[in-house]
């Protein structure tokens, strides 16, 4: 039966690769060959006895009345040509002046050497191949769609089906002995289509099932990088590719894979997990050596004060590495005890070397929080030192709201001055009746909450209250 399914997959019609397969037996029209033992004189094979040569034909008795003639010019260039008793087979080309039987005929036959060659090698490569068999033949012509490949005869290979990947030029093929997968045979034209690269397919498939077979996850392989992308290379383990994703190439920070590989390199790699559905490995390049996170909190305890490296700045924080595999993020929150940051570049920048304090560790998410402010003095804790309540104090409004006014007493530490602390006399509906953005004035400390981290402040209290001292009762 033909294999239909590969037979679409080939990039000429029918009409095409028929016109190709007829120029391929030297215009033999395949109709007209008496390929069976039917009585007809004309194309048909038959042996003859040779007579002798008489300049450029060789006269041949073919068991009819007339003899038959072979011209020179169906022997090759450097075929010598054959003695009188020799036997050869030849076919029945044409009779002249006649239209019936050669029997009947007094007339000359003229006969063909190579004909009958071509048309005995066809037949028997018909007893012999089937579709699905593989053939061996040298690529001998390049034709419109493909190639002549001469199995014993000349078979089409469609350019489609030269190899995998279509080639740039399917004429470096030419003179080249290979081997191909035989996809069509029509017995009634005498037409036989084959595909290199099926049998190429065939085999990678087998190559690659036995594999899958044989492969076992923490095994390592050798393999060679065949493409890179930007989440990883692939990588050809012998037959099938596995995917070694970029975050498995380095225990450290790398921006792309080419950093550390490239095409055609040679690279040994874990297997780290096998989908035997899908026919998808991934692979492990770090793996092949301990984890730096295995022994993290021995090395960097909490509370901790070691160096490192900013790596990267983000809108939420800093990475810091520590060490080659192990970075740390010290968020926006943890940079400062009294600066009010919009952004951490105004605090750190990259490849700068900054001193960090350990906050907290998770070694299975292989995160280390980690603190630039703890690595200096709280001004909070000793806020209540430095402001003692009933103490004066100056500073700078710098927000106003509904119920008060936020006084910058030093940077990064505010005290609230509340409406009800602004007068002693008048009601005061909105803070700005009193007080306005920027202005520096003078208050009173009322009370300090250092767990709260809230200092409050009086305006009013700068002066005694009237009702006690001028407002008669």
């Amino acid at each position: 039966m033909v294999n239909r399914n590969l037979i679409r997959g080939l990039d000429l019609t029918e009409e095409e690769w028929q016109s190709e397969l007829t120029a391929a037996l030297d215009g033999v029209p395949t109709e007209e060959i008496a390929w069976t033992t039917q009585e007809m004189e004309l194309n048909k094979i038959v042996e003859g006895t040779v007579l002798r040569v008489e300049g450029d034909v060789v006269l041949v008795d073919v068991g009819y009345k007339s003899e038959g003639i072979i011209f020179r010019n169906e022997f090759e260039e450097d075929e010598e040509l054959p003695e009188p008793g020799a036997k050869v087979k030849v076919l029945i080309e044409d009779v002249e002046d006649i239209h019936g039987l050669v029997d009947d005929s007094r007339g000359m036959i003229t006969l063909s050497k190579r004909k009958a060659e071509k048309i005995e090698a066809w037949m028997k490569v018909m007893e012999t191949v089937k579709e699905g068999d593989v053939v061996t033949g040298t690529a001998t012509r390049k034709i419109k769609g493909g190639l002549l490949v001469d199995i014993g005869v000349n078979v089409f290979l469609p350019a489609s089906q030269v190899d995998v990947r279509r080639p740039a030029d399917i004429g470096d093929y030419l003179g080249r002995t290979i081997q191909c997968l035989v996809l069509k045979i029509d017995e009634a034209r005498r037409n036989i289509v084959v595909s290199r690269r099926a049998l190429i397919e065939a085999e990678r498939a087998e190559k690659k099932a036995q594999l899958l077979a044989d492969l076992e996850v923490g095994q390592r392989r050798k393999g060679v990088v065949k493409n890179i992308a930007d989440f990883g290379a692939f990588v050809d383990l012998g037959g099938i590719d596995g995917l070694l994703h970029i975050t498995d190439m380095s225990w450290g920070r790398i921006n792309h894979p080419s950093e550390l590989v490239s095409i055609d390199q040679e690279l040994e790699v874990q297997i780290l997990h096998i989908d035997y559905e899908k026919e998808k490995i991934a692979l492990g390049l770090k793996q092949r050596t301990p984890s730096p996170w295995e022994n993290v909190e021995e090395k960097y305890p909490i509370g901790a004060r070691v160096k490192g490296k900013v790596v990267n700045v983000m809108s939420y924080g800093a990475f810091v590495k520590l060490e080659e595999g192990i970075e740390g993020l010290v968020h926006i929150s943890e940079m400062s005890w009294t600066r009010r940051i919009s952004h951490p570049s105004e605090m750190v920048q990259p490849e700068e070397e900054i001193e960090v304090v350990v906050l907290n560790i998770n070694r299975d998410k292989q995160e280390i929080s980690l603190g630039m402010k703890q690595t200096q003095e709280n001004p909070w804790d000793v806020v209540a030192d430095r402001y003692p309540i009933g103490s004066v104090v100056k500073g700078t409004v710098r927000n106003l709201t509904n119920y008060g006014a936020f006084i910058e007493i030093e940077e990064g530490i505010d005290g609230l001055l509340h409406v009800s602390d602004m007068s002693w006399t008048r009601k005061i509906s909105h803070p700005n009746e009193m007080v306005e953005k920027n202005q520096e004035l003078e208050c009173r400390v009322l009370s300090v909450d250092q767990e709260r981290r809230r200092i409050a402040l009086g305006m009013k209290q700068m002066t005694d209250d009237p009702w006690e001292t001028d407002i008669p009762g």
